[in-house]
């Protein structure tokens, strides 16, 4: 294909080719010239020009396919538009002598179209340069266009609608002489010229102004009869070129518009809509004709007429606009509705065509009112509807209030205004629908009368009218959830109040049920007593039924629909009242068979008919309630719901005798009662029924066989029945489109009815299959068969075999002896009831064995297979290859390919074709690839096939069969795919473009060749790359194509290819495709183009946006899209396209898009982003109040990021989005709190303002979310304080993440401040309007979080400022306190339950931040450093927010404590629900207590955590003043937890009280963290363990838990098991924490039994005390049973996570390898520490005995973890782990324990090892000892030398080891290792008992000495060194203190010379560095001090030396000089010395 890539065509290559490859070779050069011509320099154009002429028009002659022709004819209009216009002139000239050419032969065709296209296209491109050469060509064409055929019309239409566009007003001349054309053209029988010859009048009615003119009403006739007998596609093109012209005729009327001379007639607004009115109700036919046929009655409109008028309807109102539409909303609204008024009999004249009529009215205003006008004219429109609704209603008062009674009811003005009063209805209803809670101020509005209006409506003598009126209800009840119980209450009263009018009973039963169908829409529900009351009416209306006859049907009816309706409520609701449904259901039924028969002897015509109903609503009711109330379906409910089944199977049977006794009144009864009985048996299972199977199956027979079933109605029972996918192959009709509502008239055929409310009134309160609008059921006769096929199938699955094949061969006879139109019929029913059998058993992997019952299914298919109906070849196909999967027998499967392959070898005709191939591809659909041999025979035949172009049927299906097998056969296919490729190629080259669907198939083919070849596609070698190339080729093909669907096909193909070899496809053409298509008309190509974006933008987001930018910027054709991407970016477009679609699949796959986008790109585009974001939000807000807030921001209108809102208004420009709906804003809003989210993960400049700051000067791209911060606030504002409910909700979202994620963020201009403290008016505004009475509660619980989060972000530190949104919190307070009574019943108790608890956490958190505040002001006031700044800060003392909470803590703390109680009784298993109180808890009822359960546990845990804080602030001690004991709280007294409240209130005593509170708290937070469910969230732990630790603060819960021990292992085996669940370190350490206080607890009870056993046995002997504390007197540790034992397994559990060395399993041995020490992390040191803090607590716990027991296993974990991390620190610091082990080991060897007589013995054995094992991690085993820290280990001995007793370390050859490692590190070079020697040898020689101290006085005071005098002849040089002298000084100084009295003197001469060394006279001194003056300091001061000691020393030594003695007084001398001139500086010194010495002391001794 590369060789195609050149200027000129490569002729060579060309012609090396074969047929198909140059038809390849030539379309892709010509796609290769398009772009390059473009590119290149004229020069090189005009040089080639010629050539390139030559071979364009060369390639004229050799019949180019559709696509070539089309692109070849660009190519020459681009040549000659860059090149010269010499020879343009004979090119003309040489295409029209073409088609002059009088060569009629089929393969001269191609030519003769080519030569057409080529003059469109050169007119088109060089327009007026062309002169007047265009009268010649149009004559030409026009001429030609009489002989032409098909194709030829249609290219010709096209061609001129072309000349037209590139000549405009130059054309003029001819335009009469197409006009004329097209006009025959318009209605001509191909559809495709009735599309071309639309688009050609189209484009002359802009320029030839007679078409809106003078021609106006030729013209509109005209579209009528084109629309007649029309496709979708006409429908569309058409109504579009109608909807126009007239939409111009009333534009035009504007001066200017009209500056000809020649008078154009004015055409009125009211004339034009008569116009369309005739079109719609007279159809196409002329006047006169028609009134002929009307005064007989007979003529009907063509339902395709006006489905046509109605989509003209809406192209001529969004012609006009929006705002057009708005001010002539009124006169539009009555015409409209009118359509169906009773003075026009014919649109209304039966009730089939009534309903027709309605839907298209209802299409209209929807189209119109809901698409095209914004929020604020929607809500005027719904006034205008509401007057209409009025003023029929008063026709219809004066009506009714006639006295005659016969001539109210006969009345043909009911009738007249019942349809008008439909569609107002229905309209109105959907308008409030799409408003959502924004129609708040409509239905406020008391002048509109909404509600008054509606309801009183219901009782309209039209029932259609009342079930509009009810359903309009619904929607205001989904749209406003406040309005569902007032109005629910307000029908329910009329009901009971009005029982004895018949239409009220029905018309306001309707109204109750619609209500209650609303509920499930409604989150926060109904309050749970309604259920009652409607309950307790339909009883009263079934009990009173027979008491008057004239009510007996509609109370009847009535009763049952209540009933049925509110079962949808779900099990929590109808639980209570089952019981009595259940009584009502058996008594609807006779008992047994002889009551039936005695029933049947009785009675009359008119109490069949109420039996019925009634039976028929009771049958309705049960449905109902098995389909909403599953979970109630127990086996004891099944044994009261079956047994009145078997009657009322009987009383099927009997039915048709019943029928032939009483007549035709009860013919509709009986079938309503077939259906709901057979809906109900489908809901149930088969075994329920068994017993009736067979005579429900004979039941069947029959009804799908009757003999009074005239309709074929296929088009609604077949699809359910053949796959999706081949659907689309058959009709248009059945696709998804934009006009589904009325196209779905023509789909069900001229006898059917569309479906509407009125045929079945009990689908009212169902949910609604597709999405908002009213519910549709078809009527009874479709419905029942419908039912009818799929019972068959499951009960024909369940009876016996023998059965099974009568009924089956009954079947088939039935269909042998119909003749005709019935036997169509009977045909379609069986065979649909057969693939229904045939479905249900493969669907439950059933099997079919015996051959006699396949033969029959056989007959039955392959008759179906041959059937004219294509969806019933359709569904025969399905089920011929559903017979061979439930047979399952190869040979069989064999068997059927066969007779396939011979039909389709040996049959003709095109519809044994068509069935037969759609056969075999079902067949491998459901079979996979059956062999390769028939996938051969397949391939071969579908290949031929599928050249058939006699027949685009043939090729149609053939190709879709081809496609199934393609994807079924998967890498089986390979081998066919070139073959199977290039066919895809030659067909979609030659196919011509008429035949749409053989294109559509063809895509098919192409997508699921792709698929199967998949990743194979990126390959290199040449095989693949043809492959690839001719795919690409393919997609371009198709994406040429004029058919919408096979462009959608090419955007699918080319979304495969890009992800299987994205390199390949080229990403600018497809995107530029994807936006040219964006706002198609058609759905379906909009919902490709969409899915393909969603997967583009997953890998290149960036890349896509870009390139939707360029294509706009740089699109010369008009783009509909294009303004808007140019502003506002792809992103911004899908924004628009978002508000508009209502698609729910399309906006699903928009919003995905866009968060793809976010996800990726908002970070780089985030100043972008947020404008969008922006814009949709304030497009629609409410300026005032946006206003208010600028006004308080003025101070910092400096700031250059903080542009006010409103500025962006007065611009000039248009604002990009124009009134977004609410549904829109809110995606806004949580756009913005993803881009925060988004914005965490990068950069951190993003929250720091000076960083943000700095980088934005280095470079002004870049861009920081924190420099937005004052839009965030603005956006959250605008949204939380909006109409909408939803968007107040997103809005306090959006505030709540702003506040979370920018409170800590400094603000760099006012230090101490932070940057949403100028923000506080803002916050406190959007938050005040969620605390008002009307607001919906959840979003007052969504304020209170955002109030706490407020409050405890500590962003406002002045008090007055907090209690503007503290005061929120307070009002709430009150409000709530009343309890769940006092709360609003306009919605469920659990609604008023999330209130309470939304505002009691917010509380707690509020106090939890109090409290924590105030601890941590206390700590840091203990710090005196910290003190002084927090009181420069000026801030508020941080008790003043504790102070605020306090003045309430009396009343939250009992509500807190009545949550909890109210938490723990709903939190208790089921077996214990006998227990529970039975009027509920403090703020649940009993009967919502599941839906209370869920705000429970949102808000429990920071209650609990308050709680805890509160009760020890009490202290457990402290009675609350205002809270007697006895009066725990209000709503719970605590006696009502236990034992109910019926005891009477025994008093309690205090310690009860707090018993009883302490476990609660205990018991709640055991059961919580015991059975962590994977959902808990991390606060609530956290919260958890915080609430533990409070608790166990105090002293009374600690002696609580001390004293119950099994308490006390509980609570650590649920630690335990979180820390081993749950990973974060932050709950382990608080769980440690915990653990911690439990061991404390556990010690504080050993002591005080201890003490109290002494002072008891004060003058016994000591010995006979009784053990206290583990172990007892055995030392034996019980697991399980210990407290001990838990905590030594917890601890070890940590330790080991830690430092998996310490696990003698993992090490191998016991001691454990020396393995290199670590660092831990900081979580992890922080973790390690605590468990050491409680290991070395244990033993205190522990009984002497008890203590030996653990003491080995303390001991190993602590000196374990010293080795692990004893790691060399710079500086000689302790790691923090080393420090925590010593500091753990030095309590552990100074426990009592060590000293008691009975574990004396043992433990000094134990000591000892352990020094042991100390010594030996010195020792290189294997060289690696130098790691190891030497300071950590000197420290440790010195730690055990300190702090055992004696006998442990003065063991001769411990000592000796012990003195080694002095020696061995006082030889280390390391100054800092020397310095802490010292330290430790200092402690150690000070040690008071000398057996433990002289041996390392003898061992090292030599050494020493050694060093101290090295130092002094080498004078130290630096600090270190000089700290080393000092500390061997100080340990010499000790030696000498500690000396005996005949050794000082010796000593003292020692230390005297070598102090007396470094003093210095004044003149050295003078000289001398900083570190020889400190020297000098040090030394004068300690000999002044050892002089005076000892002086007879002293002064001998003097004596002796005379050369010291006179260095000494020349120092001290010289020293007295230089204090007197600088005393200060001397102090200071001194000062400095000291310091540091003690700075330098370890803490661990």
């Amino acid at each position: 294909m590369e060789l195609a890539h050149s200027l000129l065509l490569n002729e060579e290559a060309y012609n090396q080719l074969g047929e198909v490859q140059k038809a390849e070779f030539i379309f892709d050069w010509l796609r290769y010239l398009e772009k390059l011509l473009v590119a290149t320099s004229r020069s090189d154009v005009r040089e080639k020009q010629k050539t390139l002429v030559e071979q364009l028009l060369s390639l004229l002659n050799s019949s180019p396919g559709p696509p070539t022709r089309k692109l070849l004819a660009k190519n020459l209009a681009l040549l000659y538009s860059i090149g010269d216009t010499f020879s343009v002139y004979e090119t003309i000239d040489k295409c029209n002598d073409l088609i002059r050419s009088r060569d009629d032969s089929p393969s001269y065709l191609p030519t003769k179209l080519a030569a057409v296209v080529c003059l469109g296209s050169l007119y088109k491109k060089l327009g007026r340069i062309l002169g007047n050469t265009f009268t010649d060509t149009v004559g030409n064409i026009l001429k030609a266009m009489k002989s032409a055929e098909s194709q030829g019309r249609y290219e010709i239409m096209l061609s001129l609608q072309n000349i037209l566009n590139g000549l405009g007003a130059a054309a003029t001349p001819c335009h009469r002489d197409v006009y004329k054309a097209a006009r025959s053209c318009l209605t001509d029988r191909s559809m495709a010229v009735r599309c071309a010859a639309a688009k050609c009048l189209l484009e002359l009615q802009n320029e030839a102004i007679f078409m809106w003119s003078t021609d106006l009403d030729s013209v509109a006739t005209l579209c009528f009869k084109s629309f007649e007998g029309s496709n979708y596609d006409v429908r569309i093109s058409v109504s579009k070129l109608l909807g126009t012209v007239l939409a111009k005729a009333i534009i035009s009327k504007h001066p200017g518009a009209a500056a000809s001379r020649q008078s154009i007639r004015r055409v009125s607004l009211e004339e034009v809509l008569e116009l369309l009115g005739t079109g719609f109700l007279r159809g196409s036919s002329g006047f006169l004709r028609a009134s002929g046929d009307m005064l007989k009655g007979t003529s009907s409109v063509s339902r395709d007429v006006r489905v046509g008028v109605t989509q003209a309807y809406v192209v001529f109102i969004s012609t006009l606009g929006g705002a057009w539409l708005e001010k002539n909303f009124a006169a539009f609204l009555s015409h409209i509705v009118s359509l169906v008024s009773q003075s026009h009999p014919k649109a209304t004249q039966t009730q089939i065509d009534a309903v027709c009529s309605r839907r298209c009215v209802s299409f209209i205003l929807r189209a119109t009112v809901g698409g095209l006008l914004g929020e604020k004219a929607q809500i005027a429109a719904a006034k205008d509807i509401c007057q209409a609704i009025w003023k029929l209603k008063k026709v219809m008062d004066a009506v009714m209030s006639d006295g005659n009674l016969e001539t109210r009811l006969g009345s043909a003005d009911v009738a007249a205004s019942q349809h008008m009063l439909v569609c107002a209805l229905q309209e109105l209803g959907n308008l409030i629908h799409s408003l959502g809670t924004t129609a708040a101020p409509l239905l406020q509005d008391s002048s509109a009368g909404i509600l008054d209006n509606v309801i009183s409506v219901t009782v309209h003598p039209s029932i259609s009218v009342r079930l509009a009126a009810a359903w309009c209800l619904h929607c205001i009840a989904v749209a406003l959830p406040s309005y569902l119980t007032p109005l629910l209450d307000r029908c329910l009263e009329r009901l009971t109040v009005l029982k004895s009018s018949p239409e009220a009973v029905t018309g306001f039963s309707f109204a109750v049920a619609a209500l209650l169908g609303a509920v499930k829409h409604c989150p926060l529900g109904i309050p749970h007593g309604k259920g009652k009351i409607i309950m307790a009416l339909a009883e009263d209306l079934l009990c009173s039924a027979a008491q008057n006859s004239r009510l007996s049907a509609q109370r009847t009816q009535a009763g049952w629909l209540l009933i049925a309706a509110l079962m949808t409520l779900g099990p929590a609701f109808v639980s209570h009242h089952l019981a009595r449904v259940l009584l009502l259901w058996r008594c609807v039924f006779p008992v047994s068979p002889k009551d039936l028969e005695t029933e049947k002897s009785r009675g009359d015509s008119f109490t069949w008919q109420v039996t019925l109903e009634g039976r028929a609503g009771a049958l309705c009711a049960i449905k109902s309630f098995v389909a909403h109330c599953g979970d109630l379906l127990t086996e004891e409910v099944m044994q009261h719901l079956l047994p009145p089944l078997p009657c009322a199977v009987d009383l099927l049977t009997q039915l048709s005798s019943i029928l032939k006794t009483y007549g035709s009144p009860l013919k509709t009864p009986s079938v309503v009662y077939r259906q709901r009985l057979y809906e109900l048996l489908i809901l149930l299972s088969p075994e329920t029924y068994e017993g009736n199977l067979s005579a429900i199956l004979r039941e069947l027979a029959a009804d799908l066989t009757a003999p009074d079933v005239q309709v074929a109605a296929s088009s609604f029972l077949l699809p359910p029945l053949c796959h999706q996918d081949d659907l689309l192959i058959l009709s248009p009709l059945l696709q998804e489109t934009d006009h589904r509502f009325i196209e779905e008239q023509l789909l069900l055929g001229s006898g059917i009815a569309c479906g509407s409310l009125e045929y079945d009134p009990y689908s009212i309160y169902e949910k609604d299959v597709e999405g908002d609008s009213v519910p549709k059921p078809l009527p009874p006769m479709l419905s029942v068969t419908s039912s009818a096929v799929k019972l068959f199938g499951v009960v024909c699955a369940h009876v016996g075999e023998a059965q099974r094949l009568l009924v089956l061969e009954q079947l088939l006879d039935s269909i042998k002896h119909t003749k005709g139109a019935r036997q169509q019929v009977v045909q379609l029913h069986v065979v649909s009831s057969v693939s229904s059998f045939l479905k249900y058993v493969a669907g439950s992997k059933g099997h079919l064995s015996p051959e006699e019952v396949r033969r029959p299914v056989l007959a039955l298919v392959m008759g179906a297979l041959e059937s004219p109906s294509p969806l019933l070849r359709c569904a025969a196909a399905e089920a011929w290859a559903r017979l061979a999967q439930v047979v399952d027998d190869g040979a069989f499967t064999a068997a059927l390919a066969q007779v396939s392959f011979d039909k389709l070898k040996s049959a003709r005709d095109a519809v044994t074709r068509t069935g037969h191939s759609l056969a075999l591809g079902s067949l491998h659909r459901y079979l996979g690839g059956i062999s390769s041999q028939h996938l051969n025979s397949c391939v071969g035949i579908l290949y031929t096939l599928s050249q058939d172009s006699t027949s685009p049927d043939v090729q149609t299906w053939a190709l879709h069969s081809l496609s199934l097998i393609i994807d079924s056969a998967g890498p089986l296919y390979y081998i066919h795919a070139e073959p199977t490729l290039s066919l895809i190629m030659m067909l979609l080259l030659n196919v011509p473009p008429t035949h749409a669907e053989v294109h559509q198939s063809l895509g098919r083919c192409l997508n699921a060749l792709i698929t199967t070849l998949g990743p194979e596609l990126q390959g290199n070698s040449t095989s693949v790359s043809t492959l690839r190339s001719s795919c690409l080729l393919g997609c371009a093909v198709m994406q040429d194509n004029p058919d919408c669907l096979v462009q959608a096909q090419a955007i699918s193909c080319l979304q495969q290819l890009h992800m299987f070899a994205p390199r390949h496809v080229n990403l600018s053409s497809l995107v530029s495709c994807l936006c040219v298509n964006l706002c198609s008309p058609y759905l379906l190509l909009r919902r490709a183009v969409l899915a393909c974006l969603r997967q583009l933008v997953q890998r290149e987001a960036a890349e896509v946006s870009e390139h939707a930018v360029m294509l706009a910027k740089n699109s010369r054709e008009e783009l509909t899209l294009d303004a808007n991407i140019r502003e506002v970016g792809l992103e911004g477009a899908l924004l628009t396209l978002l508000d508009k679609e209502t698609d729910q699949k399309l906006c699903h796959d928009i919003k995905e898009t866009l968060n793809h986008m976010l996800t990726s790109m908002a970070v780089d585009k985030l100043s972008f982003w947020l404008k969008l974001c922006k814009d949709v939000l304030a497009a629609s807000a409410d300026f005032a109040t946006v206003t208010c807030v600028d006004t308080m921001q003025e101070e910092e209108g400096d700031k250059g990021d903080d542009a006010s809102v409103l500025t962006s208004r007065n611009d000039g420009r248009p604002h990009p989005f124009t009134n977004p709906r609410w549904a829109t804003r809110v995606f806004a809003a949580e756009c913005v709190c993803r881009i925060i989210n988004q914005c965490e993960n990068a950069h951190s400049a993003h929250f720091d303002v000076a960083l943000a700051q700095e980088m934005k000067k280095k470079d002004s791209r870049s861009d920081f979310l924190v420099l937005h911060l004052a839009d965030l606030i603005r956006m959250a504002f605008m949204a939380a304080t909006d109409h909408s409910d939803q968007l107040r909700l997103s809005g306090l979202e959006t505030l709540l993440v702003v506040i979370r994620r920018f409170a800590t963020i400094p603000e760099p201009e006012f230090p101490g401040h932070v940057i949403l403290e100028q923000y506080q008016a803002n916050v406190g505004a959007a938050l005040r309007p969620a605390f008002t009475s009307e607001t919906p509660p959840d979003v007052t619980a969504k304020a209170c979080q955002v109030c706490s989060a407020w409050i405890a972000s500590g962003v406002v530190s002045d008090l007055n400022d907090i209690r503007r949104v503290h005061q929120l919190l307070v009002a709430s307070l009150t409000k709530i306190q009343v309890g769940k009574e006092a709360l609003s019943h306009l919605y469920n108790e659990s609604a008023s339950t999330m209130e309470i608890l939304a505002v009691l956490k917010a509380w707690a958190e509020v106090y939890i931040i109090a409290v924590e505040r105030h601890k941590n002001h206390r700590q840091s006031l203990k710090t005196p450093a910290c003190s002084e700044e927090s009181v420069g800060n000026g801030s508020i003392s941080p008790d003043g927010l504790l102070e605020l909470v306090h003045a309430d803590l009396g009343t939250l703390s009992r509500l807190w404590l009545a949550a909890l109680q109210d938490f723990a009784l709903l939190t208790l298993p089921s077996e214990f629900a006998s227990q529970l109180p039975v009027e509920g808890g403090a703020f649940y009822t009993a009967e919502t207590s599941e839906n209370a359960k869920l705000h429970y546990y949102n808000s429990w845990a920071l209650i609990l955590h308050a709680t805890a804080l509160w009760l020890t602030s009490t202290g457990f001690v402290v009675a609350d003043p205002d809270e007697g004991a006895p009066n725990l709280s209000r709503p719970v007294t605590p006696t009502s937890m236990c034992q109910g409240s019926s005891s009477g209130p025994t008093v309690k005593s205090p310690e009860d009280v707090y018993t009883e509170r302490f476990h609660l708290i205990l018991g709640i937070s055991v059961k919580f963290l015991c059975s962590l469910r994977s959902d808990a969230t991390m606060e609530s732990i956290t919260a958890c363990l915080h609430a533990l630790q409070a608790l166990l603060d105090v002293p009374w819960p600690r002696s609580k838990i001390g004293s119950d021990q099994d308490l006390g292992i509980e609570l650590l085996n649920v630690l335990h098991r979180v820390i081993l669940t749950r990973e974060s370190p932050s709950i382990q350490l608080a769980s440690l924490e915990v653990v911690r206080q439990i061991i404390c607890a556990a010690q504080e009870h050993v002591k005080e039994k201890r003490r109290s056993a002494e002072v008891d046995d004060g003058a016994a002997e000591k010995e006979t005390l009784p053990e206290f504390g583990e172990g007892k007197d055995t030392g034996g540790l019980v697991p399980g049973k210990s407290l001990v034992f838990a905590t030594l397994e917890l601890c070890v559990c940590i330790l080991v996570r830690q430092l998996p060395g310490l696990n003698p399993k993992l090490t191998g041995s016991p001691g454990g390898k020396a393995t290199k020490p670590q660092m831990l992390s900081e979580d992890g040191s922080r973790l390690v520490s605590a468990a050491l803090v409680i290991l070395s607590e244990l033993p205190a716990v522990c009984s002497p005995e008890g203590s030996i027991s653990i003491l080995p296993t303390v001991l190993y974990l602590t000196t374990g973890v010293l080795r692990e991390t004893a790691v060399k620190l710079p500086g000689g610091q302790l790691s923090s782990t080393a420090a925590a082990s010593l500091q753990a080991l030095k309590g552990i060897l100074s426990s009592p324990m060590a000293r008691a007589e009975k574990s004396h013995t043992a433990w000094t054995g134990l000591l000892r090892s352990a020094l042991t094992t100390i010594l030996d991690c010195w020792d290189p085993v294997d060289g690696t000892h130098q790691e190891l820290d030497e300071v950590s280990l000197l420290t440790a001995i010195t730690v055990f030398i300190l702090s055992t007793s004696p006998e442990v370390t003065t063991i001769p050859c411990l000592q000796k080891r012990c003195i080694e490692k002095f020696k061995a590190t006082l030889e280390i070079k390391d100054p800092m290792v020397q310095i802490k020697t010292y330290q430790l040898l200092l402690s150690i020689f000070q040690y008071p008992n000398p057996a433990v101290s002289y041996p390392y006085i003898y061992s090292l005071v030599s050494s020493i000495m050694q060093k101290l005098q090295e130092i002094d002849r080498r004078k130290p040089e630096d600090t270190t060194e000089l700290q080393i002298f000092q500390e061997g000084i100080k340990v010499l100084e000790a030696l000498v203190a500690v000396a005996e009295e005949q050794h000082r003197s010796q000593l003292v001469a020692c230390l005297l010379p070598i102090l007396i060394s470094f003093v210095l006279d004044e003149n050295a001194l003078g000289s001398a560095t900083s570190i020889m003056r400190n020297l000098h300091d040090f030394a004068l001061q300690n000999l002044m001090q050892i002089g005076p000691q000892y002086s007879s020393v002293f002064k001998s030594v003097m004596a002796s030396s005379p050369a010291l003695k006179a260095r000494l007084e020349a120092a001290i001398k010289g020293n007295q000089e230089t204090v007197k001139v600088k005393t200060p500086t001397s102090k200071h010194t001194k000062n400095s010395g000291k310091s540091s010495s003690i700075q330098l002391k370890t803490n661990f001794l």
